[in-house]
């Protein structure tokens, strides 16, 4: 039989208790910010009259519903210029 100390059990009890606390602490936390990053995804803010809306299409030029502009998605930087470039031509 194996002989082991009741502090040591205790030591050895409190010590899996707080590691299987953090992991499952860490596990929400990343679990959080996943879904804020979920529904933060196609939220858009106008450039021209600053109101907040939301865009679910694949459109990468968005219009506001409000004024009407078009919208760069935040990285699609590029296609915004492509675009006026082609509508300079």
């Amino acid at each position: 039989m194996l002989r082991i100390s009741l502090p040591l059990l205790i030591e050895t009890y409190v010590l899996i208790l707080l590691i299987g606390i953090g992991t499952l602490w860490l596990l929400a936390g990343w679990t959080r910010k996943r879904r804020e990053r979920q529904v933060l995804r196609y939220r858009l803010q106008c450039i021209i009259c600053a109101f907040p809306f939301e865009d679910k299409s694949d459109d990468p030029l968005p219009r506001c519903p409000k004024c009407g502009s078009l919208n760069d998605r935040p990285g699609c930087g590029k296609i915004l210029r492509r675009k006026q470039a082609e509508i300079a031509l």
